[in-house]
């Protein structure tokens, strides 16, 4: 009996000892030296930086989330700088991202005195949300001027990365905006049309990429490039289109980004869209209440001012329900939305609804939406 314990206790400290070699073999995340604002890393012109966040913790005297509302919200940042010796436009590229929760990193670009947030002065705040390869524009820097550049986790995630300070941007112009209620295209087809222009200014591109994401993918996938078209005397057209088949059910991001030209500007975004197919065409977004007797039509998404024509028909027998002419005001929410009671009544539940936008510079664009209505309210 005594020889069997003295076993079990020379097992068990045999155990122990392995587990504590093993806890010292296995280094600790490395704390990033740029972790505390006043070892932030100095940023030469086209140098390539590559940084981790894990581990990182936030000096929390040195940030003021009111600054940048709910841009960010610091959980392991680090600090950079970067001094330009010449004045003009700079991108800051962000690539190579491998994060743990493949939610990316966020970027803030401020002025001031390190870590006396009553001087900052914020130029860019981004939240990816992705980890495709971007840039971020920043317009006329001043020569001389030290300009802070501040990286974290986006939603508490922990990436690696890399990041430029250069005159040549990288990868994909950052999005624009989310999805919303007054953004989401609903379709019930599988079959999606775009359709944009190209702008005289970026007529030099060879060609315009077609992207998109699904909302819960981390990357953005290429799923056509249109050549530019030129005519005989070498002019460019400007408008095309192009058509996608989606995979299926889901809320889905297309952008336009112009083909960079070798030694040329960077991606330029033409347009972007979110469209709901399937059962997310349905279904309202987070944090949103949706009134029984009212559509809302996704009319801030079209530049102010811009002239819109809205008809609105009866999908099944294709008759004419309503047609309206307005000047696009996005501050008028009376303006977006349209009544649906009669035709509730009448015992429709889909509306199909083809906006067409003539904005105030530039061409027309037409948009054709099929609608869900929603259910009539109970009666008392």
């Amino acid at each position: 009996m005594l020889r069997q314990v003295q076993h079990d206790v020379l097992f068990v400290r045999t155990c122990l000892q392995l587990l504590l070699a093993a806890a010292a073999a296995t280094p600790a995340a490395a704390q990033a030296p740029n972790d505390d604002i006043e070892n932030r890393r100095v940023l030469h012109l086209e140098e390539v930086v590559a940084s981790n966040t894990t581990g990182c913790t936030v000096q929390r005297s040195c940030v003021d989330e009111r600054l940048t509302g709910k841009c960010i919200e610091y959980h392991n940042d680090q600090w950079f700088a970067f001094t330009p010796a010449a004045a003009g436009h700079y991108f800051v590229n962000i690539g190579g991202q491998k994060c743990r929760d493949v939610r990316g990193v966020q970027l803030v670009v401020l002025t001031g005195q390190p870590c006396q947030p009553a001087t900052y002065r914020i130029l860019s705040c981004t939240s990816l949300g992705t980890q495709d390869d971007v840039f971020v524009t920043l317009d006329s820097l001043r020569a001389g001027q030290s300009y802070l550049l501040d990286v974290d986790g986006y939603l508490k995630d922990f990436c690696q990365f890399t990041l430029q300070v250069s005159q040549t941007a990288t990868g994909m112009p950052v999005s624009y905006f989310p999805p919303s209620p007054t953004r989401l295209l609903p379709t019930a087809s599988r079959v999606v049309e775009l359709r944009w222009t190209l702008p005289d200014s970026l007529a030099a591109a060879p060609a315009s990429r077609v992207l998109r994401r699904e909302i819960h993918d981390y990357r953005t996938h290429e799923v056509g490039r249109v050549p530019v078209r030129r005519d005989t005397y070498g002019r460019p057209e400007f408008n095309y289109a192009a058509t996608d088949t989606l995979p299926g059910p889901g809320i889905y991001e297309y952008q336009v980004l112009t083909a960079a030209a070798e030694n040329g500007p960077g991606a330029a975004r033409l347009r972007q869209w979110w469209y709901a197919y399937g059962t997310a065409a349905t279904a309202p977004l987070p944090g949103t209440v949706p009134r029984p007797d009212v559509v809302e039509l996704p009319l801030r998404r079209y530049p102010a001012r811009a002239r819109l024509s809205v008809v609105v028909t009866d999908p099944v027998t294709g008759r004419v329900l309503l047609a309206r002419q307005l000047v696009n005001q996005p501050a008028d929410p009376r303006q977006r939305q349209l009544p649906v009671r009669r035709w509730q009544q009448a015992g429709l539940k889909k509306i199909a609804v083809e906006i067409t936008c003539h904005p105030v510079r530039g061409d027309f664009s037409v948009d054709q939406l099929l609608l869900n209505l929603p259910a009539p309210a109970a009666r008392p």
